[in-house]
């Protein structure tokens, strides 16, 4: 039995879709510019320099879901995945996802992204499993805060712990696994596949990959 666990941003695709979630309801008119388009980029910059701070972030990216109604987001996110998000996925990231499962191997998309926004990303892929960043939501709508442990830096180490011992499984249950990741932030769980792979890294990434003898790959 083997595992084959992928970052969505960056990673199969070709941008962030955090990022360009916000950018998005900020072009709708639905978030203001002036007052979201600096928060966002300073989030960005402080995931891209590994100084993000979860919480605080979440409190930022979450909160306008919990202003509109589900099917209004829903809406939204149809529109999102055609202007922002397709434009986005690698070719070679579905051909690399497809290559696992072909294999038989188990497939999960591994994501700090919330699950409203990865969940019709994911599917593009063909996977069958997402791990993502978990949502409140009370009286059928989101409220603004996250479910559980957010899929983050050592909560991805976790929350795919919890996923795994929801089977039966651990870590250790698989012959091989494998993590394909671009960025400094998913360290945690690169150091615990057997096959850790840095796709088109970051300095770190790349830095660090370089030194461990971990293979690094491009997918542009």
């Amino acid at each position: 039995m083997e595992l084959a666990l992928f970052d969505l941003d960056n990673t199969l695709l070709s941008g962030d879709s955090d990022y360009q979630w916000a950018q998005f309801l900020i072009e709708r008119g639905v978030l203001q510019r002036a007052e979201y388009e600096a928060k966002n980029d300073h989030f960005l910059s402080q995931y891209k320099a590994g100084r993000l701070d979860i919480h605080e972030f979440l409190d930022f990216q979450l909160a306008p879901l919990a202003r509109h109604p589900r099917e209004k987001l829903d809406e939204w996110h149809g529109e999102f995945m055609r202007a922002k998000v397709r434009p986005m996925i690698r070719k070679k990231g579905i051909e690399l996802v497809q290559r696992h499962l072909r294999d038989n191997h188990l497939c999960a998309i591994v994501t700090s992204t919330n699950a409203f926004i990865t969940a019709p990303i994911a599917r593009e892929f063909g996977g069958d499993h997402l791990l993502a960043t978990e949502l409140e939501v009370k009286d059928g709508r989101f409220t603004g805060r996250p479910s559980g442990v957010p899929c983050f830096r050592q909560g991805k180490v976790t929350r795919l712990a919890e996923w795994l011992g929801g089977q039966g499984w651990t870590l250790a249950s698989f012959s091989e696994s494998w993590f394909y990741s671009d960025s400094q932030n998913d360290l945690p769980l690169l150091e615990r596949v057997t096959h850790p792979v840095a796709v088109d890294p970051d300095e770190i990434l790349r830095r660090e990959a370089s030194t461990r003898g971990w293979q690094i790959i491009r997918l542009e």
